[in-house]
């Protein structure tokens, strides 16, 4: 009987860890493919099961550092009339403000 409870905690913990590794590479990939997944896994079994906050915050942690020059990136405008690339903004030798966050 022990040995059989000992059998079924470690085939637990073997698919706990193999959840957390899948769950953490599905993390590392860009937000759309991220969103995919996650709309089809049930919110309880991501977050209450699995480290959610933890391997969230390791997986897109990234290796920026203070004083680092921001990566290229472009946008699109708000009318959608065109996009901005960040590159050409630095060209004109101006200073160029970034700010992450919402405003509602």
């Amino acid at each position: 009987m022990k040995t059989l409870m000992v059998r079924a905690i470690a085939v637990i913990l073997v698919l706990w860890v193999i959840g957390c590794t899948y769950l953490y590479t599905v993390m590392e990939r860009p937000p759309e493919a991220f969103g995919r997944f996650m709309m089809k896994v049930p919110a309880p079994v991501a977050f209450l099961v699995f480290p959610f906050e933890t391997l969230w915050t390791h997986a897109r942690a990234g290796s920026l550092e203070t004083g680092d020059r921001a990566p290229d990136f472009t946008l699109t405008k708000l009318d959608k009339s065109g996009k901005v690339q960040l590159s050409s903004l630095v060209a004109l030798h101006q200073p160029v403000v970034l700010i992450f966050g919402s405003y509602t």
